[in-house]
């Protein structure tokens, strides 16, 4: 059975990529055929489509870390032929064609179905991103309550932070957003934050070794200079979740001093390895006291036609909020 996908090819001019006829019988081996419907446009299928090679290795690649449609064929019992399913994380997109195609085949434990109270559009402008979003909140709420003080965002007019501040704004918390875009102010408010503070102007705080303490906890998604600064600000006995490195992979000037003066705690997160067995609790956690009131309102949707040009938006950091693409 022939198909479109987005396809990414190695040229001597660098990586191009372009709406191509594939077939199903040159998919990877596994349990369940599905008929995409909605994909998503995250930050990794950028790196993926424009050659990174610790995103992907070989090509012509269909990237895509984020897929929602329909069971179209099954090995597995739990899964039937017209169930509504969402696949994110793993290797799907990495090194396995990805959600940038009318079909994908994968194994069953990478599967999800569809909780009541989501849509196949609503949980792809989720996606990889709200996912990253609600296991930050989750892990966050265990160590820092609303009663507790302010929480701050970095990154947050970005998909997972925007989607991070309107679940936290959701749950109660009194929000901060970083934004290195001064013009998406009404934005930020919109999903509720109560303060915004400019990406210079947290980067001007001096390099000392602790900072006054600001905020009880802190969900970051960029890393490098800004998660330092974060981490001295953050208050006795406070928590910061780290989930990006688009501003550095380093921790410089970084001292145990927040840790051991502050019990300051620091948390990773991973989405793409979160296990199996817990993706459905989350899913619905997503669909229900997770699942932003501004959800419609943080999106674009696009085709695979215009994919090129959103992937060149999103590596220059023009993008807010999601990109969904409707297959």
């Amino acid at each position: 059975m022939n198909y479109k996908a987005f396809l990414v090819n190695e040229t001597e001019k660098g990586y191009t990529g372009e709406v191509t006829l594939l077939s199903t019988d040159d998919l990877k081996q596994g349990d369940v055929l599905v008929n995409v419907k909605y994909s998503s446009l995250n930050y990794k299928d950028a790196l993926s489509a424009s050659g990174n090679k610790g995103v992907t290795k070989n090509y012509p690649h269909t990237p895509g870390i984020d897929a929602a449609g329909i069971v179209a064929e099954s090995n597995n019992e739990a899964l039937k032929v017209g169930d509504e399913v969402i696949v994110t994380g793993f290797d799907l997109g990495m090194n396995t064609p990805g959600g940038f195609a009318e079909y994908i085949r994968v194994p069953a434990a990478w599967i999800v179905k569809l909780p009541v109270g989501l849509s196949l559009k609503e949980s792809m402008i989720l996606g990889t991103a709200g996912f990253t979003a609600a296991i930050s909140v989750m892990k966050l709420a265990e160590i820092v309550k609303p009663e507790d003080g302010k929480v701050v965002v970095t990154g947050a007019s970005g998909g997972v932070g925007s989607l991070a501040l309107a679940m936290l704004s959701k749950s109660g918390y009194n929000t901060v957003a970083i934004s290195g875009k001064e013009t998406e102010s009404n934005f930020l408010k919109s999903l509720g934050a109560n303060e915004i503070i400019s990406r210079n102007e947290w980067l001007n705080l001096p390099e000392k070794a602790i900072l006054p303490a600001q905020f009880a906890g802190a969900i970051d998604t960029v890393g490098g200079d800004i998660l330092v600064r974060l981490i001295k600000s953050i208050n006795q006995n406070g928590a910061v979740t780290t989930c990006g490195s688009v501003a550095s992979v380093n921790l410089n000037n970084m001292t145990v001093f927040p840790f051991i003066l502050r019990a300051v705690t620091l948390i990773g997160i991973s989405a793409q390895n979160y296990p199996a067995n817990k993706r459905a609790f989350l899913w619905e956690k997503l669909a229900e006291v997770y699942k932003p009131n501004q959800l419609m309102d943080v999106v674009q949707e696009i085709t695979l036609n215009e994919l090129s040009g959103a992937i060149s938006d999103i590596l220059s950091g023009k993008i807010k909020g999601r990109v969904i693409i409707k297959i």
